[in-house]
């Protein structure tokens, strides 16, 4: 600490000189050498006192790249595809442009819900998020870390829900096709020979009426189970989707035109609602409407023997922009217990049932990158939601 005085005693020193008589060359330069000493002394102060204040003085050159790798690795970091937080002190910290999404309207039902389970998550492991889209399958990944001794957790939820949806879609598509190609090749030499041996029958002398009966039951047989067989090949060779912006206006006037008669005559009334007149979809609208239908079949044989039969359809924007198209009706909903079950193909809630409807429904909605859900609303009945 002897610099200080030393620079300032210096300093005094060349001030006083400076203000006495008129001085010569040589004085002025005994004024400057001072001056020059007082700066030299005092110059290593600089450091020192950047130090103390917490401030790490760097080459000018450094400086610039430095900040650019900073904002490279921030861009990056909030454009991953995944929600990341930190947690500091019972914070959570949104660190990704997901995670924010996720917070905000139109992501999940109950911001609050979502960060109590951020803060209170002990372990990695699977989570179950009610979101504008319905529940949601994420996977959470906790870190533990300690930053300048103050300790600290990174969250991280990845999706799963649309992955593990296309995977058991593509399981049972492979199924179907498996099945097809197995139940053709044997449904093929049995039609054939029963067809051969009844025109041999009919060439030949009249044979016993038991052989023909025999005959004519494996040739009905053979072509029940091709028709069976041809029904379930329409599960997984939908053809893909051209996407168009689709006037849901335009479609629902025309899906009224179809069944509301039907629903009169039942003594009942099939209602369709759009929450704005200029709703537009981009969809294939030709897919679209064959999903309605089968959902609208499934809703008008549920309310079979009803007095007052009702259906409502209706579309509406959510937070978050998303397009939301409803079918519900007034009948004695899904048993409790297959929630899970009534998209699987050859899967039916109802006695003679074939269990395709709600799959091609699935797969369709999917196809044009939405989502199909049960949902099981307050005043009875069911409701499919489909969400794009």
């Amino acid at each position: 600490m002897w610099r200080l005085p030393v620079a300032a005693l210096a300093w005094f020193v060349a001030g006083a000189l400076a203000q006495g008589a008129a001085w010569g060359a040589r004085g002025w330069v005994g004024v400057l050498a001072l001056v020059g000493l007082g700066i030299a002394v005092a110059w290593p102060l600089r450091h020192a006192l950047a130090s103390r204040a917490g401030v790490q003085p760097l080459p000018p050159e450094i400086l610039p790249r430095d900040v650019s790798c900073a904002n490279l690795v921030q861009a990056q970091l909030e454009h991953l595809p995944v929600a990341a937080w930190s947690l500091v002190d019972g914070r959570a910290l949104a660190l990704t442009s997901r995670a924010r999404r996720l917070a905000a309207p139109g992501g999940v039902r109950e911001r609050e819900t979502l960060l109590r389970l951020l803060r209170t998550a002990k372990a990695s492991g699977p989570v179950l998020l009610e979101t504008e889209r319905g529940s949601e399958r994420w996977q959470l990944q906790r870190q533990p870390l300690s930053l300048d001794g103050k300790a600290q957790a990174l969250l991280v939820l990845v999706p799963l829900e649309s992955e593990l949806e296309q995977e058991s879609m593509l399981a049972w598509q492979q199924l179907v096709n498996v099945l097809t190609h197995e139940i053709m090749g044997s449904l093929t030499p049995i039609k054939s020979l029963s067809q051969t041996a009844l025109t041999l029958l009919d060439e030949t002398a009249r044979g016993p009426d038991e052989l023909r009966t025999a005959l004519t039951a494996i040739a009905e047989r053979a072509q029940g189970l091709g028709a069976f067989v041809r029904t379930f090949r329409r599960v997984s060779q939908w053809p893909a989707p051209q996407l168009e912006a689709v006037d849901l206006r335009a479609l629902f006037l025309r899906l009224s035109q179809a069944v509301a008669p039907a629903w009169a005559a039942r003594g009942g009334q099939a209602q369709f609602e759009l929450a704005t007149p200029s709703l537009r979809l981009n969809a294939d609208a030709a897919q679209l409407e064959q999903a309605l239908l089968a959902l609208l079949s499934n809703a008008e044989q549920a309310t079979q023997g009803l007095r007052e039969p009702r259906l409502w359809v209706g579309a509406r924007l959510t937070r978050g922009g998303r397009l939301q198209i409803s079918v519900r009706d007034n009948g004695p909903g899904v048993p409790a217990g297959l929630e899970h079950k009534i998209f699987l193909p050859f899967f039916s809630a109802r006695e003679g049932g074939q269990g395709i409807g709600l799959t091609v429904v699935r797969q369709l909605v999917h196809g044009m990158g939405g989502r199909a859900r049960h949902v099981r609303p307050i005043e009875g009945g069911a409701a499919f939601v489909l969400s794009f």
